[in-house]
């Protein structure tokens, strides 16, 4: 079996959210397994500052754009920690401008007013790397059996395929492509790809496609849209949020498409890459622990934590920890109040994030009114990341929606029990706390269904009271929560079957 993944970041490269950590870890996950996989990305200036990227004699020019096309130049590494080869897809700077220091990302730039905003041509930086990414098996003469694509920024890519490879002039080509089948892998659906009708041009696609029942979405080209009609198989993050995206309430206007290919959408929760994530093994804490010696190691990670925040280290008060861009998806707008009222409680309350102003000002606002209760980080840290994980007593996601989660599942096997709204894949990995769960043993953390502040606060008080009052039945659901196996080694085997199952053969 060989696969190629696309992806427009990848960790260990170039990081944004989830997406890179899927890209990073289920490919290794998969060699295990004795998949051939390979990798491809954009060549960010990120990847070029891991010292680890190599140029290659590979080299083609892409037809999009005007003229004969655009050229690209192909570079070459391995994933850290295996052999699985990664490829780098540079065309001048289309791709290589992330640049933190001068407020630029991999898709965004920061405008005066310090607002985020896309970069004007990132249609055309990801419908190239879409097209460039299909001149690869043709240049190496290794034709995978399924190309997994993931997100809007290869949404273009199944498209392509069927479009111009299937029917490449070159008719070996063209017999090989045709023995390719795709996935398209949604890890968020509010996030789609659209651009003006002219990008149809740009892009090269036949202005035939451009209609509702393809292409085109509210008079626009619509690049999720294009890998959802265009792709062999969907699949999305969880089971759950497999069924959400088909309602209104969480499709973003593609559910219409979704129910209509809900024979070809599946869901699979994302693993957990515990030689990263694992606090017997992890690098950042300052003490390490498992099962057996969370007792007395745990509270080591707590002590540095609130030092390293600035709060007074208090053994007897409860940290909440939460690691979340700051955007409205993450809960920050039922959080406040929330918040105060676990505050009242004696609480701590650790926060690192990036995001919006408004969701910022609120959060310095209550390190502001409680100096000693709160403590902030705007920014990314992750020996912080790691730290908050480990030395919080419970974890907060109270998600708007959540396609997959990966902090809840970190919070597991850290023995920091999540306090989740029950939507997605938090619904899909953490059982809530209450008597009958306590009696059989399957307790994990802490559940709410309303999308309140009310909500949020009457959860995490209840976890609070069970924290400070049960202490036997508190470190009951520590230890089931670490036990749970989130590995990647079990999502690569849905993944495996799904790639069997697509095969087209020949």
């Amino acid at each position: 079996m060989r696969v190629l993944l696309a992806a427009s970041e990848v960790a260990g490269f170039a990081k944004t959210g989830g997406l890179a950590d899927v890209a990073g870890a289920l490919p290794r996950a998969l060699a295990r397994m004795g998949v051939d996989g390979q990798v491809v990305m954009p060549l960010f200036d990120s990847c070029l500052r891991t010292g680890r990227c190599e140029p290659t004699n590979l080299r083609c020019r892409v037809p999009v754009g005007p003229g004969d096309g655009v050229e690209v130049e192909f570079w070459r590494s391995t994933l850290p920690g295996s052999a699985v080869p990664v490829w780098f897809v540079s065309s001048g700077d289309m791709f290589n401008r992330d640049q933190p220091e001068y407020g630029r990302s991999l898709y965004q730039f920061a405008g005066t007013d310090g607002s985020r905003r896309d970069y004007p041509d990132n249609g055309a930086r990801f419908a190239l790397f879409a097209r460039a990414a299909l001149e690869l098996p043709r240049m190496l003469d290794w034709w995978p059996d399924t190309i997994h694509a993931n997100d809007w920024q290869t949404g273009l890519l199944p498209v392509y395929l069927r479009q111009h490879l299937d029917n490449h002039p070159d008719p070996g080509v063209a017999e090989r492509a045709r023995r390719v089948s795709t996935l398209f892998t949604i890890h968020n659906i509010a996030y789609q790809g659209a651009f003006p009708p002219s990008m149809m041009e740009w892009a090269r696609l036949d202005w035939q496609l451009y209609n509702p029942l393809q292409l085109e979405f509210y008079h626009q080209l619509n690049f999720l849209k294009a890998g959802l009609v265009f792709a062999d198989q969907i699949s999305t993050v969880s089971p759950t949020y497999s069924r959400e995206i088909q309602t209104p309430w969480f499709g973003c206007g593609m559910q219409g498409v979704l129910v209509e290919r809900a024979d070809r959408l599946s869901g699979i929760v994302n693993g957990v890459d515990y030689e990263e994530w694992n606090p017997a093994v992890d690098r950042h804490l300052p003490a390490r622990y498992d099962e057996s010696s969370f007792e007395t190691h745990k509270p080591e990670c707590k002590r540095m934590l609130q030092t390293r925040l600035g709060l007074p280290a208090l053994p007897e008060r409860p940290v909440l920890g939460m690691i979340a861009r700051l955007v409205e998806q993450k809960g920050f707008d039922i959080l406040r109040p929330a918040a105060q009222a676990f505050l009242t409680h004696g609480a701590q309350l650790v926060v690192l994030g990036v995001g919006d102003s408004r969701h910022r000002q609120m959060l310095r606002g209550l390190a502001d009114q409680y100096p000693n209760q709160v403590g902030v980080y705007l920014g990314f840290d992750e020996k912080l990341a790691h730290l908050i994980e480990a030395g919080s007593d419970a974890y907060l996601m109270p998600s708007q929606y959540e396609p997959s989660g990966l902090n809840q599942l970190y919070s597991l096997k850290y023995g920091t029990p999540p306090i989740v709204r029950g939507t997605g894949g938090l619904a899909d990995t953490v059982t809530d706390t209450n008597e009958a769960t306590l009696a059989d043993g399957t307790a994990t953390g802490f559940v709410f269904q309303e999308y309140t502040a009310e909500a949020l606060r009457d959860c995490g008080l209840r976890a609070l009271h069970l924290w400070s009052q049960r202490h036997d039945q508190w470190n009951a659901v520590v230890r089931n929560g670490m036990r749970q196996d989130w590995s990647w080694s079990r999502s690569a085997q849905s993944y495996l079957a799904l790639y069997r199952k697509m095969r087209r053969g020949g």
